[in-house]
């Protein structure tokens, strides 16, 4: 019987519910849960693809099932028992304990761990272990927010709600491309400005994304200036009179010295540091001053920075400066990055933090978190954040590293240095859901875990929102449990390290999950109790009944929705801290040798390193290949255009990548999205130097107070790579064999100066699943042709190499041609094909196999260099709508008919008219929304305004359709 099973989305830090339908061992489908506060049943593309992420189909092909390990580095990894795998583990780790200490080991975990998994991780390192050698992926996201909650309001605690939202008068957005990052917030942030236009909108960030499209101020300031700008209001707000001297003397402490410094961020300066006009930095700081309630919301843009704690600390000084803070529709908000990164500092999961938001550097707070484990002391040491954990074992210091649900090879700065150390270290033990990420390459030892509709948990949303995580089918393979998994390790280390022997310090039995899991829970509320967090009134059987917010005390029956609305700051004189703020300019600011600032962000329908969303080819469908994305006018100068393959270098490395207009990219700037990692482009250089993703170019520069580097911008310069010979090779595949025949292909990656490789589909509904097709895309180029052998393998894996298939070959010109046509009824349709050496032709073939078009006319011109097709075929277009396959090209030529069919000749919709219009002929936009704002921005660009009809109606804006 069909089975619904309710649990937590795995992606962003919105939190959203979902409704899992499953069927035996099958997950089936996935909704919005309508009962979760955080989406009120919606889901956003990634969201409402969680099913078929989740299929058997998939499984099969991506999981990491059965315990693995490497004799030798370079070697295929063998299958081996769970009991041997954790003896090599225990022993290998207790005897580099032995012979070099407990600071010679390493744990680096991730912000996708269940809170429960978290806290067995923290409690084996630094209770058992006695390192805080501790770290986690949320190091990169969200430190310097910690860091500076910390620093101003004396917790990690965000004080605002999503409710705000529908209570702000004017909202900031600053470092956040919300409309992508945070889809389903957005989706709030769009409804309450509907229904309160006179909510004003501020969005600061230095590319113009699709979040600007809801703005009513955009501040395009330059990259890493945002301590500038917010000095620079300030400064405004105290010459006009707009602070609030009655709290600021009332609840905060500090402020004389920031105003001091504050005095010398002149409008001049501020303008010109920042590139935007002295109107406009007057308007935004009218707007947050003035308004009734000011919200801020803001993710990376401030957070991966080398002065990410100075950037969040300086946009609070404003909030406490306005008395905005504390109230409904107002506060600072912090945007977690990740589903649990809230919940990884909740536990200590991080190296310089202890349970429940303890410091390490405190002695009483080492001292209480000792007494609740029952051990003598916590080691005093301050452990190795993420970047000085991979140097540490780059240099030798580090010998050992466990790496949990996470991807270095991929996701940390300064790749060459990350790969070193996974290189030199003695052991590397990966314990992963998946087998495809790069770190795994690195492993010595694979440990398979259970992921997303397997688990059973809690999770901790940016809200503060405490959310269960429950399995709706057995854990497939050997998989099993992280916590467990740690849980049976510590046990067995116990036994061979020389510690104070404690039987009770992991007391859970990995036989009985449901009771063990709450027991962990247990553990870490107790441990919660009379701290800012206090949790200790939540337990499992409330949060069954519904997600509850922190602090939620014993006796209690609701969470705090807001916090400080007393006016009351956790500090030792109850009042909150002005930081004096100073400016300084990024890590690594352009200059003549390197005159681009590159930034990086997300893609919409893409998470992290993709092991997950890189699984369904119709996520590819909105951005289907690695690209970077370049101001046209920069393009122009340097005899740039669209495709062209260029290098983009910075002091650390070189990738090599094509080339994209785009119109959101400022002049000197260029972009590149952070999810392109080894696994989808890759390459090597003239010198045999291999090519690995966007993070061989970026910087392990860090904040000095959260440690957290500076991944959003590093300085580059970018030149056209003459590579005469190309590649491209597209093929249909079967759906229990496309993932597999990629993963083949991977290892032939680094065979040429440049390539990539993803899976595409074809674009049909979300709901008809049953006609979803996928296929794999690879593309290359190099400075020759490369051995025959080579383009016969790749043939052979793209189920191209057989009899049936056309071929037409000319070794000395370079030119290789391959077309496999299959029959469909009277006519064929093309399978799959291979260009190398000229592939001009590459824009009609690629739509003629994309689309499913009839191919029998086109027959020899297919193995034909530089071929033209003999009647034009028209493309589809780019896919914009991905639950309903609604691409550009058909939004453009309906916006083209409602101009025609509204109102007569002389009469032309509103932009929401036609919104709506389109959304109920093409249904684009209505199901998940995150295609919203891209079809806003389509309505907007499309009209260019003419004369009113001499009627009396409202000016006709024609539709330009473009291309």
């Amino acid at each position: 019987m069909p089975k619904e099973t309710r649990s937590t989305c795995p992606y962003c830090g919105v939190g959203c519910g979902v409704i899992i339908e499953s069927q035996g061992d099958e997950i089936t489908g996935v909704r919005g849960d309508p009962d979760h506060p955080a989406n009120f049943g919606r889901l956003c593309t990634k969201g409402s693809t969680l099913h078929l992420t989740a299929s058997n189909i998939v499984t099969r092909q991506t999981r990491l099932l059965h315990p693995m390990q490497r004799e030798q580095r370079g070697a295929a990894p063998q299958r081996i028992s769970w009991d041997s795998a954790l003896d090599v583990a225990s022993e290998g780790f207790a005897r580099i304990i032995r012979e070099h200490g407990p600071d010679a080991v390493g744990f680096y975990i991730s912000g996708q761990l269940l809170t429960e998994d978290y806290y067995v991780f923290n409690k084996l390192a630094k209770g058992l272990i006695g390192t805080n050698n501790i770290d986690t992926n949320s190091r990169l996201c969200m430190s310097s927010a910690v860091a500076g909650y910390k620093q101003t309001l004396g917790a990690d605690a965000p004080p605002s709600c999503y409710d705000d939202v529908n209570h702000a008068q004017c909202i900031f957005i600053v470092g956040s491309n919300t409309a992508y990052a945070h889809p389903i917030l957005f989706r709030r942030i769009e409804d309450a400005k509907a229904a309160n236009p006179a909510m004003k909108i501020i969005f600061c960030d230095p590319r113009r994304t699709d979040t600007a499209g809801i703005a009513d101020l955009y501040l395009p300031i330059q990259p890493g200036t945002d301590v500038a700008l917010f000095n620079g209001m300030l400064h405004i707000m105290l010459w006009e009179g707009w602070t609030q001297a009655a709290y600021i003397a009332e609840h905060t402490g500090g402020f004389d010295a920031l105003k001091t410094t504050v005095r010398d961020y002149t409008p001049d300066l501020v303008s010109q540091t920042c590139g935007i006009t002295k109107d406009d930095l007057f308007t935004a700081a009218k707007l947050f001053a003035t308004s009734a309630s000011t919200l801020s919301l803001y993710c990376q843009g401030l957070n991966q920075s080398s002065s990410g704690t100075a950037k969040n600390a300086a946009l609070i000084n404003l909030h406490l400066a306005t008395a905005q803070i504390g109230k409904p529709g107002a506060g600072p908000f912090s945007l977690t990055g990740q589903p649990n990164a809230m919940g990884g500092r909740e536990v200590g999961g991080l190296a310089n933090l202890l349970s429940a938001h303890r410091d390490l550097a405190n002695p009483q707070h080492r001292a209480e978190v000792a007494t609740l484990w029952g051990i003598p002391s916590v080691p005093d040491q301050p452990g190795k954040t993420a970047v000085e954990m991979f140097q540490a074992a780059a240099d030798g210091e580090i010998k050992a590293l466990w790496i949990a649900c996470t991807n270095p090879a991929q996701s940390m700065p300064d790749q060459a240095t990350v790969r070193r150390a996974l290189q030199r270290a003695e052991l590397v033990i990966v314990q992963e859901a998946f087998a495809t990420p790069a770190t795994c390459d690195y492993a010595d030892l694979l440990l398979p875990a259970t992921t997303w509709g397997e688990k059973t948990g809690t999770v901790t949303n940016s809200e503060r929102r405490i959310s269960r995580v429950r399995p709706a089918v057995a854990a497939p393979g050997e998989t099993r449990h992280d916590w467990s998994i740690a849980v049976v390790f510590a046990q067995r280390l116990e036994k061979l390290l020389p510690v104070q022997k404690i039987s009770t310090l992991f007391p859970w039995s990995a036989g009985d999950e449901a009771a063990a899991v709450e027991g962990i829970w247990n553990e870490h509320r107790e441990s919660t109790r009379g701290r800012d967090l206090d949790i200790t009134g939540m337990s499992y059987a409330m949060l069954d009944t519904a997600p509850q917010q922190w602090p939620l005390k014993e006796g209690e029956n609701t969470g705090k929705v807001r916090l400080y609305e007393d006016g009351i700051f956790p500090t030792d004189d109850g009042k909150a801290r002005f930081v004096n703020t100073v400016y300084k300019p990024a890590a690594e600011p352009r200059e003549s040798r390197y005159p681009f600032s590159l930034t990086t962000g997300r893609l919409r329908d893409q998470w992290h390193g993709m092991s997950r969303t890189g699984t369904l080819g119709r996520l590819f469908g909105h951005v289907a290949e690695p690209a970077l994305q370049m101001n046209a006018q920069d393009m122009a100068r340097r005899l740039l255009k669209d495709g062209d393959l260029v290098y983009v270098t910075s002091k650390r490395g070189s990738i090599v990548v094509p080339l994209q207009a785009s119109p959101e990219v400022a002049v000197s700037q260029a972009f590149m999205a952070m999810h392109w990692g080894g696994e989808y482009l890759s390459g090597l250089s003239s010198s045999g130097e291999p090519l690995a993703g966007v993070n061989a170019l970026t910087t392990s520069a860090y904040c000095p107070s959260s440690k957290q580097p500076e991944l959003k911008h590093v300085a580059v310069k970018i030149l056209k790579a003459e590579l005469p010979w190309s590649l491209l090779a597209m093929a249909w595949l079967p759906q229990d064999q496309a993932l597999a025949a990629r993963e083949q292909l991977k290892p032939l990656m680094a065979s040429f100066a440049f390539s990539s490789c993803v899976p595409f589909s074809n674009e049909v509904p979300l709901g008809e699943a049953g006609r979803q097709r996928t296929g794999v895309l690879f593309r290359a180029a190099g400075f020759e042709a490369p051995p025959e052998g080579l383009l016969q393998k790749i043939e052979s894996i793209l189920g191209l190499g057989g009899a049936d298939a056309l071929r037409y070959v000319d070794r000395k010109k370079g030119q290789h041609r391959t077309a496999r046509l299959v029959h469909r009824g009277e006519d064929a349709e093309l399978a799959g094909f291979v260009l190398a050496g000229d592939v001009s032709a590459q824009a009609w073939i690629k739509t003629l196999l994309q689309d499913e078009l009839p191919a029998q006319s086109y027959g020899r011109l297919l193995l034909l260099p530089g071929a033209k097709a003999p009647v034009a075929l028209q493309a589809r277009g780019k896919p914009v709508c991905t639950c309903f396959s609604v691409t550009d090209a058909e939004i453009g030529a309906c916006l083209t008919d409602i101009t025609h069919a509204v109102g007569g000749a002389g009469y032309l919709a509103s932009d929401d008219e036609r919104l709506q219009a389109l959304q109920d002929k093409l249904k684009c936009g209505t199901n998940c929304g995150s295609c919203v704002p891209e079809i806003k921005r389509l309505i907007r660009t499309a009209g260019q305004a003419r004369p009113a009809a001499a009627s009396g109606g409202r000016p006709v804006i024609p539709i330009k359709v473009l291309a």
